[in-house]
């Protein structure tokens, strides 16, 4: 397949409202798409139901990261009346593909499907295809293929050998009626194509300024210079991001909050980069209850005010040299997206030179408040002459109340072939093992190769948990976050195990168990620390007999170690260097042996329970 030269192409639509950024999937709906010609062309009904396909993937921004946007769009194939619709609206849940098939019931049969991006069977279980396939579906129209080497072209030729006709935009639709669907679905997942090129996150500095060009008076005061209305605009923004950054300036003068306050379920976290930690004692961001804080500074900096805000749950990363390149890597590495830069110009400028700033977002409020020491967005970046000057590309302005927003890229999307990262050469803690006659697979999020190992992945068991009772699960990490509290004589106990146990997403389940653990640490069972790792194996054992091609997956890894790539959990992953104790990685290895031994010894059973 030729190249794609992106940057051809527009790249700015506007943020949907806040209202449609639902937690949950489209109901079912019934629209008549309607095409009517023009004096150069009549366009096709394919452009109208694509498009409507990437406005749904976008409703998945901030909430299914670092996973594509997915949506999907299913109509009869020859009125273009739409009988099902889906979106990806959460990390590890029900795929979009699947919603639009229930919600299309027996009228999906015959129809069409329109897809903004490939299928990614990220499991090993082609849930996406499949569904499409026993629905009926006659012909898939795909925006694009999927951006990530490992599945690329995959689910397009399986739909193909099931018969399906699959039309892709710039391959087998090259007309110049497609160009607006096109620029749409590149659009959508434009993070996770810039993601996939740079290996970094993609990242946008957003800044308030001045008609002056001033971001805060002389004596430092910024609060506020622009309007409510754009303000909204800003937590909507953070809510399509995975973290926010801030600088240590920012920290001390302004003590901000950084929550999306959007409504949604996904909260970003908060990253303040400070290369001294000349930092406060007590500030918002210490605050860990509803969002998590990362404090990214130079090795050896005040190890007494480490030890502080450690004890308050905020998360401290030490680097040899603090620059923004390596703090974006880092994040890169942690599965991060999105990254939404509110600094100040002292390090908005490195950041730029650093070339980790993809696009800009300017707040220009019709004010001016001169002040020839008044900070300005972007501070010294060497330049001496206005030819010098960096363009955006793919301007786009928009009035917002009384301030106009411009944005703009600095970096146009590339002249992309996606690959998949992997993990550089993760050393293994498994003395069973010697990381230099074996091979090593890491995983660490669902999109993974092996992306199925991962606690995220979106496989029920049926587990009992209290009393002999049994439930359905919807996922490990679900079933690993509940049994912090299961056993414990109270109500309130019991609620907590309900809630986790009902949440939406495995990455919610997670995050909720952890909130909960710090805010009733008296609930949480005594012998939690001890018993934890045997709930996880038990967990483990009924994911990988329960579903065969899980278990087939497993046993295709003989010989290799399995390392789960977390670059900040010690415990359960390898770590950042190598340092984590990895038991996740070796209670899969241990469930591995067990299944491989069974298999050669017929006579002996395996059951779910230990």
């Amino acid at each position: 397949m030729p190249h794609l030269h992106l940057h051809l192409f527009s790249l700015s639509p506007p943020l949907p409202p806040t209202s449609l950024r639902s937690n949950l999937p489209s109901p079912r709906v019934t629209v008549t798409v309607t095409c009517s010609a023009t004096s150069a062309s009549k366009p096709s009904p394919d452009v109208s139901l694509l498009l409507r396909a990437a406005d749904l993937a976008d409703r998945s921004a901030g909430l299914s990261s670092p996973h594509p946007n997915f949506g999907c769009v299913i109509a009869r194939k020859n009125s273009g009346e739409v009988v099902g619709e889906g979106f990806l609206y959460a990390q590890g849940t029900k795929c979009a593909e699947l919603q639009a098939v229930e919600a299309a019931g027996e009228l999906a049969s015959g129809g069409v499907a329109y897809l903004n991006l490939e299928p990614g069977d990220c499991y090993g279980d082609h849930t996406a295809v499949s569904a499409l396939v026993q629905a009926g579906i006659s012909r898939v129209v795909v925006g694009l293929r999927h951006p990530l080497h490992h599945l690329r072209g995959k689910a397009i030729q399986s739909l193909r050998s099931e018969g399906i006709q699959v039309h892709v935009l710039g391959e087998d639709l090259k007309s110049r009626v497609y160009e607006e669907a096109l620029k749409s679905c590149l659009t959508v997942n434009a993070p996770l194509l810039y993601r996939a090129a740079f290996r970094v996150p993609f990242s946008v500095l957003k800044y308030a300024m001045t008609l002056d060009g001033k971001i805060a008076a002389s004596s430092g005061h910024a609060s506020w210079v622009s309007s409510k209305l754009s303000r909204g605009r800003v937590f909507e923004l953070r809510g399509r991001s995975d973290a926010i950054v801030v600088g240590g300036n920012t920290v001390r003068r302004d003590d901000p909050q950084l929550t999306a306050r959007h409504g949604g379920s996904h909260v970003p976290v908060r990253i303040v980069m400070s290369q001294t930690f000349d930092l406060p004692e007590e500030a918002k961001l210490w605050n860990v209850l509803e969002a998590y804080t990362i404090v990214a500074t130079q090795r050896g900096a005040r190890k007494d005010l480490q030890k502080n805000l450690a004890a308050k749950g905020v998360e401290v990363v030490e680097f040899d040299i603090l620059n923004p390149r390596d703090v974006m890597a880092y994040c890169y590495d942690r599965g991060y997206l999105s990254v939404l830069w509110e600094c100040g110009g002292g390090l908005a400028a490195p950041a730029i030179s650093a070339g980790v700033i993809h696009k800009v977002y300017a707040f220009v409020a019709p004010k001016i408040i001169g002040g020839v020491n008044a900070p300005s967005p972007v501070g010294e970046l060497g330049m001496v002459q206005m030819s010098q000057a960096l363009n955006l590309v793919d301007v786009s302005f928009e009035q917002i109340g009384p301030d106009m927003l411009i944005s703009g890229y600095l970096q146009p999307i590339p002249d992309l072939s996606p690959t998949i990262p992997s993990a550089d050469e993760i050393p293994s803690i498994d003395p069973a093992l010697s990381p230099y006659e074996t091979n090593i697979i890491s995983f660490y999020k669902t999109w993974d190769p092996f992306g199925a190992f991962s606690n995220f992945s979106p496989h029920p068991i049926q587990m009992p948990y209290e009393n002999g009772k049994h439930a359905v699960w919807p996922s490990v990490e679900h079933y690993y976050q509940a049994h912090k509290f299961v056993g414990i004589d109270s109500p309130i106990a019991r609620e907590l195990v309900e809630k986790i146990m009902t949440a939406n997403s495995p990455e919610e389940a997670a995050r909720m168990g952890r909130r909960l653990q710090r805010e009733h640490p008296k609930l949480v069972r005594a012998d939690w620390e001890n018993t934890k790792i045997d709930v996880m194996y038990r967990a483990l054992k009924c994911k990988f007999l329960t579903y065969p091609h899980l278990n087939a997956m497993l046993r295709s890894t003989a010989g290799s170690v399995l390392v789960e790539a977390s670059p900040h959990d010690l415990f359960w992953g390898g770590g950042r260097e190598g340092e984590g104790l990895n038991y996740l990685g070796r209670l899969l290895m241990q469930l591995r042996s067990e299944i491989l031994e069974q298999e050669a010894s017929p006579k002996l059973t395996l059951t779910q329970s230990t």
